[in-house]
């Protein structure tokens, strides 16, 4: 039973509130029935929920047109999904950041995801299995993706500058057909508008922090396994080639395990395992002159060959004494993993893709991702030309860092008529001018935070901070997708907040409109 209030001790007090806790009955208490469980939407669903609004706002026709071309034109074999299950389950994963497995099991328990794959009525067993994951991700591919998110991103930035230009403040009713007028000449006039945020980031893959001593401890151990597979069908026959992994093994640990190895301890410890795994490559060329390759699985003949120049690698490297080359491997598993020189503070370089993203009115655009590191001062004139063919002009301004600034972009920008963020080239002007300058660039680094939060929106809420796929086309979907994600969500939210400014809008006298929210 409840004790009464003045049982209670004097500590139990706190901000003059009095807390405690009433014992349920044994009826009360028992286990719940699904059956007897009440649903407060009485068999429908709320027309206001997220997933409800999302489902309108993706282009599903376009999308299904792109998706229909991945498949043979054939009546035999088992009948695809449809393009409203393949990218609507993969939405759900990257917006919840779940696993192949979660992700079906949620879309089970969620009657609005099920409305959001385009299910006709709720079902209690799978629409998929999760392995069909994979294939969604290869079908639809970086390209579809793309430019599905270009038909959102556009549209969606196309909206927002019309509402701002509608949302601009009247001096009086009577000018106003002639600024409307002006306003649809100057379109006419195909004269620049827009502000274009550009920048670059890395996308970090889910490997381990790479050092030379540990990857060919792995190469050695995954030779060694071939050389295992290779050597059992000789069992009884021929003598079994040593290769000393006990021996490289306990070498190998003996430096891993200290704290900070000298770079000479180090050194010496890279030299013996290449010996080893030169020894094994030795060996795996003698038992294929007897054995054919093809008892190796489909993984063990990739990792032979990424092996072969791994070593090669190595060996330069290390005759070099250096610690640079091209194309180097930082990854077996992952061999399309390079290493990107970004001199961040958190990690001066990164393992993954290296992503460059432009922005108009919070709706990020991926224009390009490669694997090797590129300049991405190079790719500003690229993405002039894209943002022209996308909204048939020229931006007013352009917000970027240093990197963008040189000679040819500066040029390009001034024919043109477009302003490049960042001091003007040549002697330094005084006086009135050039406070107005550091005003302006004040005004220019402050806005050009929109595209760093963005980059760090996707890092932290999105996964892409973590591409988690394993081969290099399905990251770069997955990379695709993070970003489509990013500007359905902003698209909601900018719904939401249109939608409150009508509810709350108060007309005042004089013909002037403030939105109470």
């Amino acid at each position: 039973m409840c004790k009464e209030i003045n049982d209670f001790p004097s500590n139990s007090l706190h901000m003059g509130l009095i807390w405690m806790y009433q014992y349920v009955s044994h009826r009360e208490n028992q286990l719940l029935l699904p059956d007897d469980f009440f649903l407060p939407f009485g068999g429908k669903l709320n027309k206001e929920n997220r997933w409800a609004k999302l489902a309108q706002l993706v282009p599903w026709a376009y999308a299904e047109g792109k998706y229909a071309k991945s498949f043979r034109n054939s009546f035999r074999g088992q009948k695809a999904v449809s393009i409203r299950v393949a990218l609507g389950a993969l939405i759900i994963q990257e917006r919840l950041q779940l696993s192949d497995r979660e992700t079906v099991q949620q879309i089970v328990e969620n009657p609005y995801l099920q409305y959001f794959i385009g299910l006709e009525g709720y079902q209690d067993h799978p629409p998929f299995h999760p392995s069909l994951m994979t294939h969604f991700r290869k079908r639809l591919g970086e390209q579809v993706l793309r430019e599905i998110n270009e038909i959102i991103a556009v549209e969606a930035a196309k909206t927002t500058q019309d509402s701002d230009r509608d949302d601009e403040p009247k001096s009086g009713t009577k000018s106003k057909g002639k600024r409307t007028a002006r306003r649809r000449s100057t379109s006419e006039e195909d004269q620049n508008q827009g502000v274009l945020l550009v920048d670059a980031t890395c996308a970090p893959v889910d490997v381990a922090y790479p050092t030379d001593l540990n990857l060919l401890n792995e190469a050695r151990e995954k030779l060694e396994d071939i050389i295992d597979t290779l050597h059992a069908p000789l069992v009884g026959h021929a003598r079994k080639p040593r290769t000393y992994r006990e021996k490289a093994r306990k070498q190998f640990l003996a430096v891993a395990k200290q704290r900070r190895a000298s770079g000479k301890v180090i050194r010496r410890a890279i030299g013996k395992q290449l010996q080893y795994v030169a020894r094994n490559l030795h060996i795996i060329r003698n038992l294929v002159s007897r054995q054919p390759l093809t008892l190796l699985n489909r993984k063990q003949y990739r990792d032979l060959l990424v092996i072969q120049e791994l070593y090669r690698q190595q060996r330069i490297m290390l005759e070099r004494r250096s610690h640079q080359i091209e194309d180097r491997i930082v990854s077996i598993s992952q061999p399309h993993v390079r290493p990107i020189v970004r001199g961040k503070a958190k990690a001066r370089v990164e393992f993954g893709a290296k992503v460059s993203v432009s922005m108009v009115n919070g709706y990020a655009i991926l224009e390009r991702q490669s694997w090797d590191n590129f300049n991405e001062g190079v790719t500003l004139i690229e993405v002039l030309e894209a943002y022209k063919k996308r909204f048939g002009f020229y931006p007013k301004a352009v917000l970027a860092d240093q990197i963008y600034r040189t000679r040819e972009n500066r040029a390009f920008c001034k024919t043109h008529s477009i302003r490049l963020s960042g001091p003007a080239l040549g002697r330094p002007v005084q006086g009135e001018e050039a406070a107005e300058q550091r005003r302006v660039a004040r005004q220019d680094a402050s806005e050009r935070n929109a595209i760093e939060g963005k980059f760090g929106e996707g890092k932290r809420k999105y996964g892409l901070g973590r591409i988690r796929a394993r081969l290099a086309t399905t990251s770069e979907t997955v990379i695709a997708l993070q970003l489509l994600v990013m500007n359905l969500e902003r698209r909601l939210r900018d719904l939401f907040v249109s939608l409150m400014k009508q509810l709350f809008a108060v007309k005042l006298p004089g013909s002037q409109t403030i939105c109470v929210v």
